[in-house]
């Protein structure tokens, strides 16, 4: 049985590589800006932000699944553009390995953003953003085993099964996306944006040069809402499609500020979102001296629960905002 499922693990898996791969993604989607939209690079208030995510799916399944990424973006040449605009700068890198490390992705990027402020107090931004991506990607045949191996002593035949362009891949591809960044009285903040990502729709296959990466689409929305001296709550929603598959996710937590600081709070974060056709998501978080911290776990409530056990997938997020000496308070996105 164990061989089988690793059989079964390992075709299907170079089935999605060479058919309908999709991108990594994070439930915590509004905590890894930069894998979210090129657009959100820059756009906070602080000196520079520093943000890291990892996630492990599927745990009832050794390895299935797990990414880690991490980011470091800043605004630059504030002296040299007009009052309220942010130009950002932003480095990011991710990997991504599959089925017990047999598939491994590993990407760097760098990304830029200019935001134009619609007002004097440049509460309301409109900005675009665009990102190169270096990317390699590699798969290790030695751990696959593929029916035509199978004989009366075990899989000992070689496999018809070569792969042609061997067993690493490289492309560079570009991302670009928008983003509309609003306040209506510079407490609370709402934005909506979107972005593409392999635009130029690289060329990756182990096996042939006719498979071009799908591009990847997302619209996403949310806001930052004070109800209280002391409790806000925060929303997102998220849409993507990539080679005919989607999903939709859409959540709220709400924070209570403990030192009711509204420039450099110590919150307790508590909230959820819900992935449809897929997963529950509770989320906790804990924010103290420009550090926030979340955890979330996926509880499975797709047709694959009975062979997850419900278990879809644990992740964890980082981000820390270097706090200038003196905060001009103009509201941006944080969920």
């Amino acid at each position: 049985m164990k061989m089988r499922k690793s059989l079964v693990l390992g075709c299907t898996l170079l089935l999605a590589v060479m058919v309908k791969a999709q991108d990594p993604h994070f439930s915590q989607f509004f905590a890894s800006p930069l894998t979210l939209n090129p657009a959100f690079t820059g756009k906070f208030e602080g000196l520079w932000r520093l943000a890291a995510n990892h996630r492990d799916q599927w745990p009832s399944i050794p390895k299935a699944y797990v990414t880690t990424s991490g980011s470091i973006d800043f605004p630059i040449l504030k002296s040299r553009i007009p009052q309220g605009d942010v130009f950002g700068l932003g480095f990011s890198g991710l990997t991504d390995a599959s089925a017990n490390n047999i598939l491994k992705l590993n990407y760097g990027s760098v990304s830029l953003s200019y935001h134009k402020a619609l007002d004097e107090d440049g509460y309301n931004t409109i900005g675009a953003g665009f990102q190169g991506t270096y990317s390699s990607l590699s798969l290790d045949v030695t751990k696959l085993t593929f029916e035509d191996q199978l004989t009366q002593n075990g899989f000992t035949n070689p496999t018809s099964d070569v792969l042609t362009n061997g067993n690493n891949q490289s492309y560079f591809d570009m991302n670009a996306g928008l983003l509309y960044s609003g306040s209506t009285n510079g407490k609370n903040n709402f934005y909506i944006g979107t972005s593409m990502y392999h635009i130029n729709r690289p060329k990756v296959s182990f096996k042939s040069n006719t498979w071009a990466l799908a591009g990847r689409i997302t619209v996403h929305a949310g806001g930052s809402f004070p109800v209280s001296d002391n409790l806000t709550v925060h929303t997102s929603v998220i849409h993507q499609e990539q080679n005919k598959a989607s999903e939709t996710t859409v959540g709220a937590a709400i924070a209570a500020n403990l030192n009711q600081d509204a420039d450099n709070p110590s919150s307790i974060y508590l909230g959820g979102w819900m992935r449809f056709n897929d997963a529950f998501i509770p989320y906790v978080g804990l924010e103290f001296g420009g550090l926030r911290i979340g955890a979330s776990y996926d509880l499975n409530i797709s047709n694959l629960k009975a062979a997850t056990a419900s278990r879809g997938g644990s992740e964890i997020s980082l981000i820390f905002i270097k706090k200038p000496t003196e905060i001009k308070g103009i509201p941006c996105p944080k969920f």
